[in-house]
């Protein structure tokens, strides 16, 4: 029996948000066509200022879905998304969906060995691409079959008068138009508006089921190198509804979610891409975090609900006040994917007026999993309580079977119907992940307090968290070493005042070669991209190692904080 059986979070729980929700059936795809059916008129999205409807949205996701069916894509069939926020980014999410197949998603400043990997692993035939990175796959060696990449030039999706600007003869305008497309088609690939020309998929089109799978998302989990994570619908339909419940005063059709977390990651997905659009919200698109775009569309369309991490809430939060603008309107804002320190709530709930809480949760969980209540039980500093329909355990990390009680250290496991079914072609990962009766190992050490708030003190996993995204130390540390004068490395996070980590990395050099830490950063992003590049290098004699001859990170680490 678990110590926490008892749920004695219950009590935390805001006024309204019920211990237990249904868990929804169906699929994502019933789920944006009711909301296309319910808010026809309502706007889905908002790109540099430019509206889509969900009535537009819904008749887009239909022509995107017979383009692709044209192109071979049936159900199960995997189908690769390389694109920045966009609304290409939504239609083709759904549109993937509408056939039974299968959505992986790709970070788009991945370099080619990056991507290879994921490829070399999912075996995606089909690829929708931002046209700046599609000529990197339709590259990739023939011994990876690509059937069909669809280039998607996301200027297009821009208002008209955004769009002659970008062609102005100005340096400016040019470097903007440069940092969004290639500004000519790709050689070898399908343009995205080819794709939508024909009819709309046939209604009659089998559609998929709540169990099926309709998500892979990459990670590198609580062990090794990056596999994926298998979502179904179920899945993700159920962490969006468990987000609605947790958050009491949600007005259907009038929300304004801002899409600064990037679509591709499990965060950003869950909240802008299924949780927001099952209550009608307007979507404003950003192709990326950017201070000058943010408060530009807050005073045309400002947002009631921003989920984020702390360096985007301070940073918002400091030019608000130093341009003297007044972000009030914004009522909820939930933080994760990092630690967020307690000074930053208060600046930004001083700056908006509305909340800022924090959560947990990691991709397997789809991603969210605890939360910190949306009311006067909230407790800063923590990472919440549970979700409804979400139960946790405190465990031995040594042995999972005995289990700690309040305010004892130890490994926390979570189960509930948010929880993924394993990682793609990986059983023995799986396997150590997935253990008992549905419990998901979540690799970080917490204490909970006897009322049930969850405190993370520290990680089993030697994974660093920078920026929101997960790093393997051993990945970086490979790049490192692919460098001829790198005898060995070890990389390690280095804590951030405003939360997270910065990859950091001590090396070895070979007899006779000179240490430049630039030179070394500047190799690494050749194969890395930028958030994986270390921010600090070091050269040191010798690494510490254990009695078998592992390196200790841990040891490393402790070493670079003392200096």
């Amino acid at each position: 029996m678990s110590t926490f059986d008892t749920k004695p979070w219950l009590d935390a729980y805001a006024p309204g948000v019920p211990h237990e929700i249904d868990v929804p059936s169906g699929s994502l795809v019933d789920m944006v066509e009711d909301a296309v059916a319910r808010f026809r008129r309502k706007t889905a999205l908002q790109f540099f200022g430019e509206p889509t409807t969900y009535a537009e949205l819904g008749d887009q996701i239909g022509r995107a879905a017979e383009g692709l069916r044209r192109l071979g894509v049936g159900k199960g069939d995997r189908v690769a998304i390389v694109l920045p926020n966009c609304p290409q980014h939504v239609i083709a999410f759904y549109a993937v969906l509408r056939l039974g197949a299968v959505v992986v998603e790709h970070n788009p400043l991945y370099t080619a060995r990056e991507l290879r990997h994921q490829f070399e692993d999912h075996g995606a035939r089909v690829v929708i691409a931002w046209d700046k990175v599609a000529g990197l796959i339709t590259d990739f060696p023939r011994d990876l079959p690509i059937d069909a990449v669809v280039a998607v030039d996301v200027t297009k999706a821009m208002p008209f008068g955004t769009r002659v600007a970008l062609r102005l003869p100005v340096a400016k305008a040019r470097a903007s138009r440069r940092a969004l497309t290639t500004g000519s088609p790709v050689s070898g690939t399908t343009a995205w508006d080819s794709l939508i020309s024909h009819g709309s998929l046939r209604r009659r089109h089998p559609r998929p089921a709540g169990g099926d799978l309709a998500l892979l998302q990459y990670t590198s989990g609580t062990t090794g190198s990056p596999k994926g994570v298998m979502l179904s619908h179920s899945n993700l339909l159920t962490n969006a509804a468990q987000g609605r419940a947790w958050v009491p005063g949600l007005s259907e059709g009038t929300e304004v979610f801002y899409a600064v977390l990037p679509l591709f990651h499990a965060y950003g997905l869950t909240l802008c891409l299924t949780f927001a659009m099952s209550i009608g919200a307007t979507v404003v698109l950003f192709p990326k975090f950017d201070v000058d775009l943010v408060l530009a569309a807050f005073s045309k369309t400002p947002a009631t609900f921003l989920p984020a991490v702390p360096p985007i809430y301070e940073a918002l939060a400091r030019a608000s006040e130093s341009r003297k603008i007044d972000l009030s309107g914004i009522r909820f804002a939930i933080s994760g994917a990092m630690s967020l320190p307690v000074s930053i709530v208060r600046r930004w709930e001083q700056a908006t007026g509305g909340l800022l809480v924090e959560g947990y949760g990691m991709t397997e969980t789809s991603p969210v999993a605890l939360g910190n209540p949306i009311g006067p039980t909230r407790r800063p500093g923590t990472v919440g309580v549970p979700f409804p329909n979400t139960e946790i355990r405190v465990v031995d990390p040594a042995d999972t079977s005995v289990d700690r009680g309040p305010g004892e250290a130890g490994e926390l496991l979570i189960r509930g119907p948010q929880v993924f079914s394993g990682y793609w072609k990986r059983p023995e990962e799986t396997a150590a992940s997935l253990i008992g009766d549905g419990w998901l190992r979540t690799g970080d050490i917490v204490e909970v307090s006897a009322d049930g708030f969850v405190t993370v003190v520290d990680r089993v996993k030697e994974l660093i968290v920078t920026g929101g995204f997960n790093v393997s130390p051993s990945e970086v540390e490979q790049a490192l070493m692919d460098h001829p004068d790198v005898r060995e490395a070890a990389v390690i996070g280095l804590p951030r005042e405003s939360g997270g980590e910065d990859v950091a990395a001590a090396v070895v050099m070979q007899d006779g070669t000179v240490f430049d830490q630039n030179a070394l950063r500047d190799f690494c992003r050749r194969s890395l991209t930028a958030y994986k590049v270390p921010k600090k290098i070091v050269q040191v004699d010798d690494l510490p190692r254990s009695l078998i001859g592992k390196v200790l990170r841990k040891d490393v680490r402790e070493r670079m904080l003392a200096g």
